[in-house]
């Protein structure tokens, strides 16, 4: 490549960095939803232990994909497993190990998010990361868990460019701290409400009063519906929806995949009723839920005392078990914590041209004074 080219497209990628670094997550801009108050990072890394890492392939025209990896812990996950609960809201799509998930109520892989015609590669870098830990020499029997939405408008899903390799530097990357948001991992080809969307997080830390615990959600945003933030109808404001060629042609149809971390120990039954829960800040959002929409949520427990070790599997053990009436305030957080990770993945996100069309970023502009009218 000739020196002033390079110079050129290095001044073009910092230039782009700038402009997505530019755009504020949703607290940023002065918007907030819920009662209660996020942790520190205001990400799913707020949950001690929590890992994220993300492969974002180098972006063209035709590619618009990734990958996008959730550690519960830092240790060997096949291990020293933790409680998971799953919730198929609406199942059209795919949801690689749930029914394993559902079954023994336990995660022993990372988690991972790609495209959908991505799956398999997504789940061959877990099995081969799982293989590779020390102490899994013995083990010939893998649950990987992958979740996927279809970014088919902006990526050319059907090269399947996402590999094993991508997969497993997603995994061995992973690291807690701040969560890049936007068009990044499983998220860079993907929208929601016809504007980009992408990955977004959230957490909420209860009160001591309340427990103390804190919850932590990351979101694959890529859903339609009528979009609400914060009570403002904003969709029906700026004449952007589902059906408006029916009440005017957008489709209605999409997917998203949420990830529900905790440090409060529950078990796996409390962790599915949290999964739930997670749907109505969804539904806060506009989601029409669509007959077309793969909509997912897998949520765990950081908490020592849960976990699935050998030498808890090996014997009868107590377990730390949080009450059911000590439950609502944890169902609380997980509603407003999901609900702020889809805003945060509208308001990081930066408009796409792809494969077979345009996403255009949301129009912070116009949006923000509908907000601060409805005050």
């Amino acid at each position: 490549m000739r020196p002033a080219l390079a110079i050129l497209l290095l001044l073009s990628e910092t230039s782009a960095m700038a402009q997505e670094s530019a755009r504020p997550r949703a607290r940023e801009a002065g918007v907030s939803v819920g009662i209660l108050q996020p942790g520190p990072l205001n990400a799913i890394t707020d949950v001690a232990g929590v890992k994220v890492g993300q492969v974002t392939l180098p972006r063209s025209r035709e590619v618009n994909t990734g990958i996008t990896a959730v550690l519960a812990h830092g240790g060997n996950l096949f291990q020293d497993k933790v409680p998971a609960g799953f919730v198929a809201y609406n199942a059209f799509g795919k949801f690689m190990g749930s029914t394993q998930v559902a079954e023994l109520g336990e995660v022993e892989t990372p988690i991972l998010l790609t495209n959908t015609l991505n799956v398999a590669e997504a789940a061959g870098g877990a099995i081969e990361w799982t293989l590779a830990q020390p102490g899994n020499e013995a083990v010939r029997s893998v649950n990987a868990v992958v979740g996927e939405t279809n970014d088919g408008e902006l990526n050319d899903i059907r090269a399947r460019r996402v590999t094993i390799a991508d997969a497993r530097r997603a995994i061995e990357t992973a690291k807690g701290g701040p969560v890049e948001e936007g068009n990044v991992g499983a998220g860079t080809g993907t929208t929601a409400f016809g504007y980009k969307a992408g990955i977004g997080t959230s957490s909420r830390k209860l009160p001591a009063s309340l427990g103390g615990w804190t919850v932590g959600v990351l979101v694959q945003a890529n859903y339609g519906g009528v979009l609400t933030i914060a009570g403002t109808p904003v969709g029906t404001e700026l004449s952007q929806y589902d059906y408006r060629q029916q009440v005017e042609a957008k489709k209605a149809d999409g997917s998203v995949v949420i990830v529900i971390a905790t440090d409060a120990p529950l078990s796996d039954r409390n962790l599915r009723r949290v999964a739930e829960r997670a749907f109505a800040g969804i539904a806060r959002t506009g989601s029409s839920f669509s007959n077309g929409s793969g909509d997912y949520a897998i949520a765990f427990s950081t908490h020592e005392a849960v976990r699935r070790t050998p030498a808890r599997r090996g014997a009868t053990a107590s377990v730390a078990d949080l009450p059911n009436d000590r439950m609502s305030p944890l169902f609380q957080a997980t509603i407003e914590a999901t609900e702020e990770a889809v805003l945060n993945s509208l308001f990081k996100a930066e408009t796409v041209v792809g494969h077979r069309g345009t996403a255009e970023a949301m129009p912070l502009d116009k949006v923000l004074p509908l907000l601060k009218a409805r005050r």
